[in-house]
């Protein structure tokens, strides 16, 4: 999820990057009559901006592309490293780094606020380089060592990077926000499209799983180092204004329509995730072609990096919810589509929508969560609440999915259970976002949300 943070000026309430002009002025209510203070200015570009979004790119290359290529690690752990453990098993590694990655955002949200960027970025990447080739080192068999390295320790180490990476990004842009935050975001797509290319032919070749994971760690290792020294805070932290106005908890947690919003959320997220982590197994088990089936992943990862760039921008036009719903909509009905990818044509086709669709809501949630703020010091923690909740559904998603399709480890494959449990709770999902678009809408008498 993409985060917009709150560090900004306190004088007027600044507008949010996919967030329509008239929605965000029916949120903040009209001017007052007194001239206001002057804003502060925006850069909107420059050198020291556009290396910052650079940094924001390699962070979410670095950590959501290993997450959203995790279906080449399901793929290897079910044939060979893991093969003694069922798929239910082997999900909790994935979904239990997911978790971590979203529910760090709840932390580092108000640490980030506080000032403490630089200490996030430089503590989180040496618990992730340290995880990542601690997994180098696993022995086959052995489920705990890759728990721990994998699932607890990368998790952590990406809980602690990805939020505050992609909050830096407004310190610099107001105007052109939503293109600097959609070149971030693509760092997650474009991550997930070399790692699994990567992986999947290094694991599976010559080189094996230890080093297959040593090139994936110095590949992190290069790419952490360099976001660390380029990006930079730009806007005092909360710290440093001590007239900054306090956060109403108890009107936030009383917010109906934000709470159904973060419920629908957390569905979608539910069953989001199962087409990510299976379709490579699903590919491989219904007899296609090695090489297609180790390139279905990145196929689809690929329509996502579109998917989560161009609805962005068509969200400030139109506001999140008119965007993000039809995407869910169609999401939760394409998993149904995943029944026809056995072949070449239907899983290249699958791939490509699939990914481009899932991607339209994954880019859009955060600024559809924010649009509920009533003050601007309200995004952050907003916005750090939503991961922290939606983080138990990545949690748990995709191990239920793999209790589904395999109910002990010598078991046949039963793949109507998952793909029907997992389009069920993301069109379950956008009911709840439907009602709680409904209830913003009469909020700020607008449809433009």
């Amino acid at each position: 999820m993409a985060a917009t943070p709150c560090t900004s000026d306190d004088s007027k309430p600044e507008q949010l990057p996919s967030v329509g002009k008239s929605s965000y002025d029916a949120m903040t209510g009209p001017a007052p009559e007194a001239p206001a203070p002057a804003l502060p200015e925006f850069p909107e570009g420059g050198r020291q901006a556009w290396l910052t979004v650079l940094g924001g790119f390699l962070i979410l290359f670095c950590t959501f592309g290993t997450v959203q290529s995790f279906g080449v690690y399901q793929d290897y752990y079910s044939r060979v490293l893991l093969s003694e453990r069922t798929a239910s098993d082997i999900s909790w590694i994935g979904s239990m780094q997911t978790f971590l990655l979203f529910a760090g955002g709840l932390p580092t949200g108000k640490l980030f606020d506080d000032g403490y960027f630089h200490h996030c970025l430089a503590f989180g990447s040496l618990i992730y380089l340290f995880s990542i080739f601690m997994l180098s080192l696993v022995q086959p068999g052995q489920y705990y060592q890759v728990f721990l390295a994998q699932g607890v320790g990368l998790g952590i180490g990406m809980g602690m990077i990805m939020l505050p990476a992609l909050s830096v990004t407004s310190h610099y842009f107001r105007r052109r926000r939503a293109v600097a935050m959609g070149v971030v975001i693509a760092g997650s797509s474009t991550g997930a499209v070399v790692f699994s290319i990567l992986l999947n032919n290094l694991f599976n070749g010559k080189v094996g799983f230890p080093w297959g994971v040593r090139t994936a760690a110095f590949i992190d290792l290069v790419f952490l180092l360099t976001a660390n020294l380029v990006m930079k805070t730009r806007l005092p932290s909360r710290r440093e204004r001590p007239n900054a106005k306090p956060i109403n908890i108890r009107a936030i947690l009383s917010d109906g329509g934000y709470w159904l919003c973060i419920i629908g959320a957390a569905l979608v997220f539910w069953g989001l995730f199962v087409p990510f982590f299976y379709l490579q197994v699903f590919a491989e088990l219904h007899g296609l072609p090695k090489g297609l089936a180790f390139y279905a992943i990145p196929i689809m990862n690929a329509s996502s990096l579109f998917g989560r760039t161009i609805p962005n921008f068509l969200g400030d036009y139109f506001g999140p919810f008119n965007i993000m719903i039809p995407c869910t909509i169609i999401s939760g009905g394409l998993i149904y589509l995943m029944f026809a990818a056995t072949g070449v044509a239907g899983t290249v086709v699958f791939g490509i929508l699939y990914g481009f669709f899932s991607g339209g809501f994954i880019s859009i949630i955060t600024p559809a969560v924010a649009s509920f703020s009533r003050d601007l010091n309200e995004i952050g923690t907003r916005i750090g609440i939503a991961c922290f909740v939606i983080g138990f559904a990545l949690l748990t998603g995709t191990p239920i999915a793999g209790a589904l399709v395999q109910q002990n480890h010598n078991g046949p494959y039963i793949w109507w259970r998952p793909l029907v449990f997992a389009s069920i709770v993301v069109l379950a999902g956008t009911v709840c976002l439907i009602a709680s678009r409904q209830i913003l809408s009469k909020r700020k008498s607008t449809h433009i949300l």
